[in-house]
């Protein structure tokens, strides 16, 4: 963890860590549902009052979490599985039709608004949890794949993949060995953002009622059921709310402290050093 800016480190990692250990640890203290009865203020066992229904928000909060960050964390990792193979071979290849093939359908997908994509999807198959993550990895891809393929273009072009072309290297190695090591920085600059925009798609679905049931205990759902008496139970709202941003937040700044650190902007010159240290490499080769 050296080297890491220690500010953004520690505000990130605290704001990460609270909705992570909530949503993954929660329902393991949850306890079993108690009588309903509508306390909108503290008291009675209900630390933060009731929901609309009388449900315990504490309760409906520790339960309401691993939902929303599952299907956003599993959505982000399929778009990547799907987008970075696809980025490296557009970028790599010297048939202009592969790419064509391989770039112009996504173009098509990038086209309709993410949203309006899985409303359609789901008005004619109702998706679930898992379906629902297939739904927002799939909005992901196109706009994953062109970032992938943009980074790699330029990384691609170095007269170095092309001493390890005339060296007769394996494509596996000069694909992932160097041009992946080359773009990994904005692909994890681009996973933080893509990340927060996974976890939107994600609540606003189970906010409009897509992939979750319209009672379930979700954070998202929490939002929707209780914001008209946000005036009068305020907590049913805010809570949960509080927790998606908290974890968007901290994870955006979690990789621009490691991306910091990568660059080396902790010692002056650095980044100087690390650009000469690449030129001799590709000088060797």
């Amino acid at each position: 963890m050296r080297g890491l800016p220690s500010a953004r480190f520690a505000l990130g990692a605290a704001l990460v860590c609270v909705p992570l250990v909530i949503a993954l640890a929660g329902p393991l203290f949850a306890g079993e549902p108690g009588p309903r009865a509508a306390s909108f203020t503290a008291g009675g066992g209900h630390w933060l009052g009731t929901d609309f229904v009388g449900r315990d928000v504490v309760r409906q909060v520790l339960l309401g979490g691993r939902s929303v960050v599952l299907v956003a964390l599993s959505a982000t990792a399929l778009a990547y599985l799907v987008a970075v193979p696809l980025g490296l071979v557009c970028a790599l290849t010297r048939r202009h039709w592969l790419e064509e093939v391989l770039m112009r359908p996504l173009d098509v997908l990038l086209a309709v608004p993410s949203l309006l994509m899985i409303l359609l999807a789901a008005a004619a198959f109702p998706p679930g949890a898992t379906g629902l993550a297939l739904l927002v990895a799939l909005v992901n891809i196109p706009d994953a794949a062109r970032v992938v393929r943009a980074s790699a273009a330029e990384a691609a072009s170095r007269p170095a993949v092309e001493a390890l072309r005339m060296q007769g290297e394996s494509w596996w190695r000069t694909a992932v060995g160097h041009v992946g090591r080359s773009v990994a920085r904005p692909l994890c600059a681009d996973a933080g953002v893509r990340l927060t925009g996974a976890l939107y798609l994600v609540a606003t679905a189970a906010f409009l009622g897509i992939g979750v049931a319209p009672d379930a205990a979700d954070w998202a759902v929490m939002v929707d059921r209780n914001r008209t008496g946000l005036f009068v139970q305020p907590w049913a709202v805010v809570v949960p709310a509080l927790l998606v941003v908290a974890l968007t937040t901290g994870c955006n700044l979690l990789v621009d402290a490691a991306l910091g650190a990568r660059r080396g902007t902790s010692r002056p010159g650095a980044a100087r050093d690390v650009l000469a240290s690449d030129q001799v490499k590709e000088r060797r080769l």
